[in-house]
């Protein structure tokens, strides 16, 4: 492990020092000034889960300023620049079911009349980042978003998860793409301490690469100190049909071993101080103007299912098909998937999509069945302003229909129905 990490490093290094026959994206630098960019994106959002089974509904809605302001590159052979990131929110409402991962929670153990936690009022997070930039490779240090497949930021709730250190990519080689980096903090989308996962060390390494217009590769490794270390591979591939349709297949995967040391609550391991877990998908899509049909497969295999956010690894660390409001990834389950997308630009209403999908998992071990199964109808409408005033204006409104048999309602999550309602509106300052 530590020679393949020394092996992506040097790899890194090296490319930087290569001269190429493209353009060096750093000879094209305006200045700190003139390449300088702000925008900020304002989100209403509301999350609710009706959940059956005995347990507690939860029900969040928020108003929030994401703000991102960041300057070019100095001129020269190296150039330097800095930029902000951050966010401010406040509740709508009493939010006394306030959970999902959207509104930070009082953790003084206070409670209201009906027994719920106490949700922030309002609250503000964010960090800054300095830069630098050599030919074609960049250098960033500081509070990032990630979005890397065994290492991405969760930002499917009101506001970002956060991770601080230090990120290197680089692209001096055409068609490649190398990225290094080591993180050392950790903060989830509705927590108000910089480092409230307690991540302690998270070194990532990895690289993707465009063979053709048809043909592109990647993997990526993640040494998550006593937590887990994770390998992740793709490889896609789009076939051109007659009349403008596409014929694309995708493959990916995972390997996951744990460390002695890392949290075993989400576990259903039959041996924790020995957990490993592989998972991988195949998946094939039809595309013709407004349609695209998708079929995938997914299965999992190793003594526990695929965990991913309470290891300090990303919340959103799951580039795979079977994922919605369920991943569909339980101890040894088997999944399949259909969905169909419909693009209405071609019926008179550009910037009008909608998404349907039905999943399907079984043979799920469980503590106390074999053959556990779940399910979930999955709907999703999203309309984004074309132009005028409001241009890139949108609003999304998701549904999910989940639910599953007893024995894996008791060890993932209760029969649950999902209703998701994001209004995103972005203004750029220069």
């Amino acid at each position: 492990m530590q020679n393949t990490k020394k092996l992506a490093l040097a790899v890194l290094v090296q490319t930087a020092l290569i001269s190429t026959a493209f353009a060096s994206e750093q000879s094209e630098s305006k200045g700190f000034v003139e390449d300088a960019e702000g925008s900020v994106l304002f989100r209403t959002g509301y999350l609710s889960r009706d959940k059956k089974n005995g347990e507690a509904d939860t029900s969040s809605a928020a108003q929030s300023a994401m703000v991102k302001i960041e300057s070019g590159y100095t001129q020269g052979i190296v150039g330097f620049g800095v930029g902000v990131i951050g966010d401010g929110s406040f509740k709508l409402g009493k939010n006394n079911h306030a959970g999902n991962q959207m509104i930070p929670l009082h953790n003084d153990g206070d409670k209201d009349a009906n027994g719920h936690v106490d949700a922030y009022d309002h609250w503000g997070r964010g960090g800054g980042i300095v830069k630098a930039r050599i030919s074609n490779t960049e250098v960033r240090y500081g509070t990032q978003v990630l979005d890397l497949p065994v290492l991405a930021s969760n930002t499917a709730r009101m506001v970002p998860e956060y991770f601080e250190g230090v990120l290197a990519t680089s692209r001096e080689i055409n068609g490649l793409e190398l990225t290094a980096g080591k993180f050392t903090k950790n903060q989830y989308s509705d927590q108000i301490k910089s480092d409230g996962n307690e991540l302690d060390r998270a070194v990532v390494w990895g690289a993707k690469y465009k063979f053709n217009d048809q043909i592109n590769a990647s993997y990526y490794g993640l040494d998550s100190k006593n937590a887990l270390e994770r390998h992740y591979i793709n490889t896609n591939y789009v076939h051109p049909l007659a009349n403008n349709s596409t014929l694309t297949f995708d493959f990916s995967g995972y390997h996951t071993e744990w460390d002695k040391e890392a949290d075993t609550s989400y576990s259903t391991a039959t041996n924790d101080d020995d957990r490993s877990n592989n998972i991988w998908a195949i998946s094939g899509a039809y595309n013709q103007g407004a349609h695209n049909v998708m079929l995938a497969y997914q299965q999992n295999t190793g003594n526990t299912g695929y965990a991913y956010g309470w290891n300090a690894d990303g919340g959103q660390s799951i580039y795979l098909p079977n994922s919605y409001l369920s991943d569909f990834v339980g101890n040894h389950e088997k999944s399949a998937q259909v969905q169909y997308s419909l693009d209405f630009n071609e019926y008179g209403i550009p910037g009008l999509s909608w998404t349907t999908a039905f999943v399907y998992g079984w043979d799920i071990k469980t503590s106390t069945k074999n053959d556990a199964q779940e399910r979930e109808f999955f709907n999703q409408v999203k309309y984004t302003v074309q132009s005028g005033f409001a241009k890139d204006a949108s609003l999304r409104v998701r549904h999910s229909y989940y639910r599953a048999d007893d024995a894996y309602n008791t060890d993932y999550m209760a029969d649950t129905n999902e209703w998701r309602i994001w209004l995103d509106i972005p203004v750029k300052f220069f």
